[in-house]
């Protein structure tokens, strides 16, 4: 008999606290996870997206802090979008569309100077 894959055995939490100032701007955000042993970790920027199942529609947050500079979201913006082109090779071995996504990680990279320009 085959093993359920869909059986939840166990469950873990993130949990995100949002620090915001009196223009509800956020300042300060942290996030634990309850397997960690470390506690809140303090970070500048999240991005979530969830896809949702019903509606077949993508729920968005963006969140950074006041005290992001501009190259910080730089470096933010390409490392996360060099994950997403890395997920979505793994998701469906596109290996085609993955590359021109790649290439375009390395233009936003080059251009943005987050790397070194070729």
């Amino acid at each position: 008999m085959g093993k359920d894959t869909n059986k939840v055995v166990q469950e873990n939490n993130i949990q995100l606290t949002v620090g915001l100032n009196a223009d509800r701007t956020p300042v300060k955000i942290e996030w634990e996870a309850s397997d960690s042993q470390n506690g809140p970790e303090e970070c500048k920027a999240m991005l979530i997206s969830l896809f949702d199942k019903a509606h077949k529609d993508t729920l968005k947050i963006d969140l950074w802090t006041l005290d992001m500079q501009v190259n910080e979201m730089d470096r933010f913006m390409y490392q996360t979008l060099r994950g997403l082109a890395d997920t979505y090779y793994r998701a469906t071995n596109n290996q085609q569309l993955s590359n021109d996504f790649m290439r375009f990680v390395q233009y936003f990279g080059e251009k943005t100077e987050t790397l070194p320009k070729k």
